[in-house]
């Protein structure tokens, strides 16, 4: 309860810096919340006709399948800061906007300037969590409205991200026209600039949106997943691309494919949208009753319909929160998947 309780305490003086009307600066106000969040204008300025190369025009914009002209700006800037720096050569580059419609929305983007090519594909966002006595910062899946670098937190962090190494691990076998496969999913590690920094450490990547929910164990002693007594874990095949994540960025499988071709051992950038500056300058925004274009800010409009207002929340008082909750409800002892029954 005194995590709670701090955590509730905490939160509230961030809802009352966002108030119109404070005297006191948001350093004052908010000294453990400077750090996480860098000073940045509050309108971020479009990038201008010149600094977008004429055939990728037309793909921005608001609408379906387009990038708004803020993510585009950072997305390239960090881009070719990357090239600049001797960091990246691939020819291509990311972009992710979650404050986009998730589901069949398309809004990771893929774009590659050397051969004029732009792609959006949908992707899917982190979760949160809902944990009992705890304020719920969970996502639904098609909207998200909270977000955080805090470990455990299972929430998406926007910032700037260099693709890393691609990991594959076997996740159980399922059955398929009548024959037993096995699902080995790959897994792309970023590596995160600033708040992101700790993206390894929060296993932060992505990856296909399969895995297999494991129901018993089948004897397959010739299988090389096999553990020391023949069994492996099956299950059934869940493709969640069209929902929520643990934090990572998932995709469809056959646009994962050709994402994870185009990084593999190849690093590039990814930038995520919107970063913990954007969240806070939005919400302060609608508590003074200003409308996020009217501040010169950008979300998207069908999803703060939904969500009202957006909350970041801060590693440095939610990660004290998630580990108290860990220490006071350990996790049960885990139990040995039953044998199928043929």
């Amino acid at each position: 309860m005194r995590v709670t309780s701090l955590l509730l305490a905490l939160f509230g003086i961030v809802l009352a810096a966002a108030l119109p009307g404070s005297t006191r600066s948001s350093a004052e106000q908010l000294p453990w919340l400077v750090s996480p969040i860098p000073p940045a204008p509050i309108a971020p300025s479009a990038p201008s006709a010149s600094a977008v190369p004429g055939w990728l025009q037309a793909d921005v914009g608001d609408g379906d399948g387009q990038i708004s002209s803020v993510v585009l700006q950072r997305a390239r800037a960090f881009y070719l800061q990357k090239v600049g720096e001797g960091a990246v050569d691939n020819p291509c580059y990311f972009a992710f906007d979650v404050t986009r419609p998730g589901g069949t929305g398309r809004r990771f983007y893929v774009i590659c300037e050397a051969n004029k090519t732009f792609r959006a594909v949908p992707a899917g966002h982190g979760s949160g969590r809902h944990l009992p006595g705890l304020p719920d910062f969970s996502n639904g899946q098609r909207c998200a409205k909270n977000f955080s670098n805090a470990e455990g937190s299972n929430l998406t962090t926007g910032g700037d991200y260099v693709t890393a190494e691609i990991r594959t691990s076997f996740k159980g076998y399922y059955r398929d026209a009548g024959t037993f496969e096995p699902l080995v999913r790959s897994f792309l590690q970023f590596d995160g600039e600033g708040v992101t920094a700790n993206a390894r450490k929060r296993a932060i990547g992505g990856h296909p949106g399969v895995v297999v929910r494991w129901i018993c164990r089948i004897k397959y002693p010739s299988s090389p997943y096999a553990d020391k007594d023949g069994y492996v874990p099956y299950g059934k095949l869940i493709d969640y691309s069209a929902g929520r994540s643990n934090g990572c960025t998932s995709w469809p499988k056959s646009d994962a494919e050709k994402i994870l071709a185009l990084a593999d051992n190849n690093p590039t950038t990814v930038y995520v949208y919107p970063e913990a500056r954007d969240i806070v300058a939005v919400d302060r925004a609608l508590k003074a009753g200003v409308s996020p274009p009217r501040a010169g800010l950008y979300w998207n409009a069908s999803c703060l319909g939904e969500i009202g207002a957006p909350s970041f929340w801060p590693k440095e008082t939610l990660e004290p929160a998630l580990a108290q909750y860990k220490e006071d409800h350990p996790p049960a002892k885990p139990q040995p998947l039953p044998i199928c029954k043929r």
